[in-house]
């Protein structure tokens, strides 16, 4: 099997900083591109940011200049550093990945349970 796992949601305060992690772990062949996604109340799952296999990088817009995506492929390990947090970042954040298992030349999208941020004074 294949499981990723999140860590590092907590409350903070606005304007406080925070970093997510996300491991890979289980019988794993290749990873191409790893994501962060996010979901508040009565909202829709969004693309926070996403890092593909090559390095190259994309941010939503309300993230922009705050969050930065980053990897390190020899640890299977995605991680988000946020910055300059705001009540509107408030979501459960969930890591998202494409993965080749061992046991199968076809690759699928896996998802973590997710991780509480909260922004609040």
């Amino acid at each position: 099997q294949v499981q990723l796992v999140e860590s590092g949601g907590d409350l903070v305060q606005p304007g406080g900083s925070l970093r997510l992690s996300c491991v890979a772990s289980g019988s794993i062949s290749s990873i191409a591109a790893m994501a962060w996604y996010r979901q508040a109340p009565g909202k829709q799952r969004e693309l926070v940011a996403d890092n593909t296999g090559s390095g190259s990088t994309n941010y939503a817009d309300s993230v922009k200049g705050r969050f930065t995506i980053s990897r390190d492929n020899a640890k299977n390990t995605v991680y988000l550093q946020m910055n300059n947090l705001k009540p509107e970042d408030t979501a459960v954040y969930y890591c998202n990945a494409r993965i080749r298992p061992t046991y199968s030349s076809r690759w699928r999208d896996y998802w973590g349970q997710g991780t509480q941020v909260t922004v609040s004074s």
